[in-house]
């Protein structure tokens, strides 16, 4: 899988959880829906992307991304 489609679809969970009234709540749920849904193959890619320059991925899904490269 590519990487846009992986930013792709870190995003679309992030805008899934941006309803959260909580910010960190919002953090903490696309933190776990990656940590349990995503294969450690796509998690490894997301990852990389993230700690090399992020380029696609919102804020939002980025916050959740450092909490699991924690």
């Amino acid at each position: 899988m590519s990487t846009d489609k992986l930013a792709k679809m870190a995003n679309d969970i992030g805008d899934f959880f941006r309803a959260e009234p909580v910010h960190e709540d919002a953090v903490a749920g696309i933190a776990n829906h990656i940590g349990k849904y995503w294969t450690p193959r796509m998690r490894e890619k997301i990852l990389k992307l993230a700690n090399q320059n992020g380029h696609g991925i919102d804020e939002l899904p980025r916050e959740a991304l450092r909490r699991i490269s924690a």
